[in-house]
This record gives C-alpha cells, structure tokens and sequence, in this order.
C-alpha cells in the first residue's frame, strides 16, 4: 500500500482509509498511508469486522 499511495496523485480526491478484522484496530495506519501520499483529502479511517455491513457504513459517510 505505501508504495501505491507515495505513486499515485490523490489531488482532488477524498480517500477513506478502512480495514476488516476481527480484533485487531486500524491504528495508525490511515494516517502513514496520507503521510505517504502527500496529497488528497484523507478522512478518519475505520476498522470493520467480518460481519459489517459496509455498504451502510458507506451510505453513512453521506458521500456523493
């Protein structure tokens, strides 16, 4: 993922960093991948488990 993110310009485009796991946390993980990439508009990550429903989480967001 850091070498995608430190290749690819994110200008103009709002990234939400998120992950599945049964346990463990997201951490500091959204905010290496913004360092790296240097540009975009990077939101608060979040960490879902296996049994989330991500298509709400999304909706949630109140993205277009």
């Amino acid at each position: 993922m850091d070498t995608f993110v430190e290749s690819y310009k994110f200008d103009g485009i709002t990234m939400i960093p998120f992950c599945t796991s049964g346990g463990s946390g997201i951490g500091s993980s959204g905010k290496n991948l913004e360092a790296n990439a240097k540009s975009g508009n990077w939101l608060e990550g979040e960490r879902l488990s296996g049994s989330s429903d991500i298509e709400g989480w999304v909706k949630s967001l109140g993205l277009n």
